[in-house]
């Protein structure tokens, strides 16, 4: 049987003494945390090694010896040390020694309570602890395509990985603290600590008590009666600033939270918000600035109101064309001039809103401005939000020609189900036959004959708003990829990966240093660490998502039928 020994490589050069450590027998293996140094005292060492037990629920003992016989020369040393093996009493004990300046080790274990002994092929792993310990092992990403074998595998290396982890308390004692035990390990030499560190966690503290006590008067007014009227109501749920807005205030609640994070998971996700919530409001006060240096709001407002003519210019223009011959196809005449007067009134409406809000443009943009300070998403949402408000009467227009067309697609249908004895049954779902008299069929075929001779004017008018609209949506719908993007990106996550790769592990390899007949074979392992694909798929955060996550095929059948299309509205609110 093999016998594995996880050996720290920042106790190669420790002076002798005993090696502690936890014993897993599942695995058959040993993972060595510490060398305890000469001189101590057995009893000392056993009460210390349980009150570490108590506080780390991990079952650490004292696993064998350590020898540097570079650094002790006494020809005694190791009887003495394979006599701790009598007071200590665990098997295996494992007897580790550097032979002097020679690169091989001594590798070899005891069974004094066996009657039968057997040589075990030992393998000598070295590792990095301090890598090891702050490293988190992440499960495989395909596990429904991974085998028993390889999820085996996992567990055995989240065991080891676990005990490093959860000794975190043992490495806070180093050889140069007064007690009577001397340890070696990746603090030994003093323990990492910074004054900054110290002094922002003293200082978070009240800080995230303010900040709970401001968030809950905010979610206090937010929950209050005055928000739950119309039309408070209808723009908080439309209104995709309002949206971004909430999103941002339940993040700002789990930053502040005083909940101590039970997990790894948590723990990243508290810090890819922080991360996040940091670079939107940098990236704002960036814009912020950039607004308003040089006077470009007004410049901004003065190039507005032009643009607004233009596209009110234009679409008259399309009006007008739409009233003749488009494309050499014959109208309806009378029902054509009634639509495009119809549209025309609407323009001529828009431009007077439009001329009649010309003075106070700069001022809306100047206060607009300043929401940047709240986050680059906030200021994108306000945009995308001036953008539906100024593009509102492409929208009537839309929702007109839709409302028309649906309405005949409906009524075709209907009757057509009339002509071949069908009607469609309301209660159960279904269509269903029936038998109609000679009127019926009269009038039937007069609705159907009126319906599809004036189809065609009705849905050209729909295809050209209809294309008119979805150029807005894609534009809208592209400033809010972006918004998701920031809000979704783990960017902590991918900046550890960036600088420190092996806190985000996904398994670990083994690489033979030395191998040679009669001595243990050692090995070094070392951090796989976690694709950036995974990094992003595992830490991603959840967003608001204003957008209806319809199919392509959902979504053709939609603008078939002439159903509208709400950019605005949730995946599982009802649409007419």
């Amino acid at each position: 049987m093999v016998l594995k020994v996880f050996f720290p490589s920042c106790c190669a050069s420790a002076e002798s003494g005993i090696l502690i450590g936890r014993w897993i027998p599942e695995q058959n293996s040993a993972v060595i945390l510490a060398v305890v140094h000469f001189p101590f005292i057995p009893v000392q060492v056993k009460q210390y090694l349980s009150e570490l037990q108590q506080v780390t629920k991990v079952s650490v003992s004292v696993l064998g010896s350590w020898s540097n016989s570079k650094q002790e020369k006494e020809e005694s040393l190791s009887e003495f040390l394979e006599d701790l093996g009598t007071i200590f009493s665990h098997e295996p004990w494992i007897q580790i020694g550097k032979e002097g300046d020679s690169k091989f080790w001594s590798c070899s274990t005891l069974q004094k309570h066996s009657n039968n002994p057997k040589e075990e092929e030992i393998i000598l792993i070295y590792y990095d602890q301090r890598k090891v310990m702050l490293s988190h092992l992440h499960p495989p990403s395909d596990t429904a395509s991974s085998t028993d074998h390889r999820a085996e595998d996992a567990s055995k290396l989240s065991a080891i990985f676990d005990t490093v982890a959860k000794s975190k308390v043992l490495f806070m004692t180093d050889r140069y603290d007064d007690g009577p035990i001397k340890l070696t390990h990746w603090q030994s030499d003093g323990v990492e600590a910074s004054i900054i560190v110290e002094l922002m966690k003293q200082a978070s503290g009240p800080a995230c008590a303010l900040l709970a006590f401001l968030l809950s008067l905010v979610s206090g007014v937010c929950r209050s009666r005055l928000l739950k009227f119309w039309p408070l109501s209808f723009l908080w749920s439309k209104l995709s600033t309002c949206e971004q807005l909430g999103h941002r205030l339940q993040h700002l609640q789990v930053i502040s939270s005083s909940r101590k994070a039970q997990n790894q998971t948590q723990l990243m996700r508290k810090a890819n918000i922080f991360v996040s919530l940091l670079v939107d409001v940098a990236l704002g006060m960036l814009l912020m600035s950039w607004l308003y240096r040089k006077n470009r709001i007004g410049h901004l407002a003065d190039t507005l109101i032009p643009v607004a003519d233009h596209v009110a210019e234009e679409l008259q223009d399309l009006l007008q064309w739409l009233m003749g011959a488009p494309a050499g196809l014959k109208m309806n005449r009378a029902l054509d001039q009634v639509l495009g007067r119809f549209f025309l009134y609407h323009i001529h409406l828009w431009i007077s809103y439009i001329h009649l809000m010309s003075p106070f443009i700069e001022m809306i943009l100047w206060y607009v401005g300043l929401s940047a300070c709240l986050g680059l998403t906030v200021a994108l949402c306000i945009l995308s939000d001036i953008i539906a408000l100024l593009t509102f009467h492409i929208y009537c227009f839309y929702v007109y020609g839709a409302r028309l067309y649906c309405l005949k697609i409906y009524g075709l249908s209907s009757l057509w189900r009339l002509f071949r004895g069908k009607k469609w049954n309301v209660l159960r779902q279904r269509v269903d036959s029936c038998s109609y008299d000679l009127d019926q069929l009269f009038i039937g075929t007069l609705l159907f004959t009126i319906l599809l001779f004036l189809l065609p004017t009705t849905a050209l008018y729909y295809l050209v708003f209809t294309l008119l609209r979805l150029l807005v949506v894609i534009v809208q719908g592209l400033i809010h990829l972006l918004v998701d993007l920031i809000d979704c990106l783990p960017l902590y996550s991918i900046l550890l990966r960036l600088c420190r790769s092996y806190r985000l592990a996904a398994g670990v390899k083994f690489r033979v240093l030395e191998q040679q007949d009669g001595k243990p074979l050692r090995l070094l392992m070392q951090i796989n660490p976690l694709s950036y694909g995974s990094v992003v798929q595992t830490y991603r955060l959840p967003t608001y998502s204003c957008y209806p996550r319809d199919s392509w095929t959902c979504l053709c059948k939609k603008l078939f039928l002439g159903e509208l299309i709400y950019p605005w509205k949730h995946k599982g609110d009802k649409q007419d």
